[in-house]
């Protein structure tokens, strides 16, 4: 990378001249120190490019927000990532479905305040397998007709899209709701923007991470009727069985 200074979590590897270990070991020690950071932070650090020797495959956190980014092909490597900021960079092109595929992992997607234009090219996204929160807004392409409609149509694992969480009218056509469950009801907000916390390190971010995917779950679950009514259905048949589990224990007796 470019202007470097990233902060990393893992093993730190040994003080030169502190080891008495030939240095055939010491390769193999500073390759294990390699495949263990799995986080990075660079936030703000005017970042031009990435190389793909620096983008190690075990990070699991990935912080490059508010750079001079304009390529993110060179994170293809990193497949363990379950968050990845990207936000407020200049990237102009999403990678293929081959780069998202791989990514099995990526639950949260920060994308937003990028020059991103093509609608098209955005679908790419859809094969992120378990992809939970996207933000596009303020990038170009989110003033589309229709752009919202389409990604979370596209992206079928999608819980929210730019701070609302994806109501069930827009994956079920002709579906007329009461404006509670609407698209983009107030009572569908739910701010994921990314807080950096001071002395931020992987288990914090980790942490941050949990909370805010609990925060979409709980308006998912008392804002869908979907959900809602498979929770009362799974209640309902519980209940039945409980009774006839107690009725064939009475009469047992």
């Amino acid at each position: 990378m470019r202007h470097r200074h990233p902060m990393f979590h893992g093993r730190e590897p040994e003080e030169k001249g502190t080891s008495s270990q030939n240095p055939d070991e010491n390769s193999e020690n500073q390759l294990n120190d390699v495949q263990d950071f799995i986080f990075l932070n660079c936030h703000g650090l005017h970042l031009y490019a990435l190389e793909d020797s620096q983008c190690y495959s075990s990070l699991k956190i990935c912080i490059l927000s508010k750079n001079f980014i304009i390529d993110m092909s060179p994170l293809k490597n990193c497949t363990q990532l379950i968050k990845l900021d990207l936000h407020s960079n200049q990237i102009r092109i999403v990678p293929d479905g081959t780069f998202w595929s791989a990514m099995k992992q990526l639950k949260l997607l920060y994308l937003h305040d990028n020059s991103f234009v093509k609608l098209k090219n955005v679908c790419s996204l859809s094969a992120c397998p378990n992809l939970i929160a996207l933000t596009l807004y303020d990038c170009p392409v989110s003033l589309k007709k229709g752009y919202r409609h389409v990604i979370v149509n596209s992206i079928w694992s999608l819980k929210i899209l730019d701070n609302f969480v994806v109501s069930d009218e827009e994956i079920i056509e002709n579906w007329e709701l009461p404006e509670r469950f609407k698209t983009l009801s107030k009572h569908l907000f739910c701010d994921i923007t990314p807080v950096l916390v001071k002395g931020s390190n992987y288990e914090k971010e980790l942490f941050q991470m949990n909370y805010v995917i609990s925060k979409i779950n709980r308006v998912v679950a008392h804002n869908s009727p979907v959900v809602i009514l498979q929770r009362w259905i799974r209640g309902h048949l519980t209940r039945r069985l409980w009774y006839v589990l107690l009725f064939k224990h009475m009469f047992r007796y």
